[in-house]
């Protein structure tokens, strides 16, 4: 039986792990900076960005499930595939930003309009979309260069691209949102500008690179493959489920910030520094967890489904170890974290008890993440779907009760943290445990 050591793992995971944690200091770069611009700012960064993200979730689910097939065919060696399967699904999300950059565009400052009570969030929220948008079709193009690189466990050039569009993002920002160098002070629109410039500078770092020093013949990317309607197909039939299932995932995020925003601005205010915070520690579990996903779906093309439990339980325990540490850092100083987002000490006060809970979420969070992906990678992402809305439905439910019912405190609100993680890792679990999924041809 084929196994993987702690440090085949690791080999992988890590520069999984450093890049998605350089990549979130791209949105929590636009928290601090529009942090000491003004709490409207804040806030309204927080519901633009989110529902941009929701858009965005779209490809990235799209290329999720690109990535299990070219995972599945490099364990098969069947690695010519590999590229034709990259360039159909850049073609298709490529058409896939024209068409909702023209309805973010048409249609987001209408809808920003009916569910935000305040107008000044209103207003600063559909400015910064306004501008973010404009960045989709460089981040389309970039989920699809990671999951290439995920798929056959290149995963270091992901450390490389990820510092490089951080400081890309950095630099860019500090000179929009103040106004340095002869550059009109932007505010809001600064943040949004710059993040949209660091994608494209991201993009051209993936191309460069991957002509320079990944073997494009082996991979079938020195030639462009003629469009096959029948293999784009096989891709949406797969990638179809994780495309809803990500839409639908980030869309009751949206509704839990709106539904933040009905307690008032320094409520969104105190979310959106929690949910900045929380990024970090939950992108430790995202990294191990994509890991996962991608080792499953090797091990399957190697025809090993027997190795893939003590994979699962190598990476959990890899996971918490690396998490662990930030979790105590955050529970022992979590003053001194959240100063870093802001120097008001009353938004600090409100956020510190929900601060708290989500910390200790992790307990269920941890599992139900890796879980869940090694369930998408087995080739069955329309029970992965089915699974996610379980949960979600029972999530949505408790905050619209706990929110709008009962007014309960920020602390209660974020506990809705612990009702959809407890859901996923039952539900993911009896799958992996009892499901015959060993044989799924995809």
């Amino acid at each position: 039986m084929r196994t993987y050591t702690y440090s085949q793992i690791a080999h992988i995971a890590l520069p999984i792990l450093v890049s998605t944690l350089m990549e979130q200091l791209i949105g929590t770069t636009d928290t601090a900076f529009l942090g000491r611009v003004g709490d409207i700012e804040l806030g309204a960064s927080a519901i633009g960005g989110i529902l941009f993200i929701v858009v965005f979730m779209l490809g990235l689910g799209f290329s999720i499930g690109a990535q299990i097939l070219m995972a599945r065919r490099n364990g098969e060696g069947n690695y010519q595939r590999i590229g034709v399967i990259f360039y159909h699904s850049i073609a298709f999300l490529l058409l896939l930003g024209v068409v909702l950059f023209v309805l973010v565009r048409a249609f987001s400052p209408h809808i920003l309009q009916r569910i935000i009570q305040s107008p000044r969030v209103c207003e600063a929220a559909t400015t910064y979309l306004h501008w973010r948008i404009i960045g989709m079709f460089f981040a389309f193009v970039n989920v699809m260069f990671r999951a290439f690189y995920v798929a056959t466990t290149h995963t270091r050039t992901l450390t490389l691209n990820s510092v490089v569009m951080v400081l890309s993002n950095v630099c860019f920002n500090y000179v929009l949102i103040f106004g340095h160098f002869g550059v009109p002070a932007l505010g809001i629109a600064g943040a949004a500008i710059g993040s949209s410039m660091a994608e494209g500078v991201s993009t051209i770092f993936f191309i460069v690179h991957t002509r320079r020093h990944i073997p494009c013949s082996k991979y079938g990317l020195n030639r462009m493959p003629r469009l096959r309607l029948s293999l784009l197909g096989k891709i949406l039939n797969l990638s179809v489920w994780t495309m809803v299932q990500n839409f639908l995932s980030l869309s009751t995020w949206f509704i839990f910030f709106l539904s933040i925003e009905h307690l008032g601005e320094d409520y969104l205010a105190a979310t959106n520094i929690i949910r900045s915070i929380s990024s970090f520690t939950f992108m430790t579990v995202v990294a191990f967890a994509s890991t996962a996903g991608t080792l499953v779906s090797n091990l399957m093309g190697q025809g090993e489904p027997d190795a893939v439990w003590p994979m699962l339980r190598r990476t959990m325990l890899m996971t918490a170890v690396a998490l662990a540490p930030l979790l105590l850092i955050v529970a022992i100083f979590p003053d001194a974290v959240m100063s870093v987002f802001t120097t008001d000490m009353q938004l600090i006060d409100l956020g510190r008890g929900a601060l708290y809970v989500l910390l200790a979420s992790y307990v269920f969070t941890l599992p139900a993440q890796i879980l869940f992906n090694a369930v998408s990678a087995t080739g069955n992402t329309r029970m992965a779907f089915v699974i996610e809305l379980c949960a979600l439905a029972v999530y949505t439910t408790y905050v619209a009760i706990a929110i709008f019912n009962m007014r309960l405190s920020l602390p209660w609100c974020w506990a809705s943290e612990f009702v959809y993680s407890i859901i996923v890792t039952a539900l993911t679990f009896a799958y992996m445990r009892w499901y015959p999924w060993q044989n799924k041809k995809i």
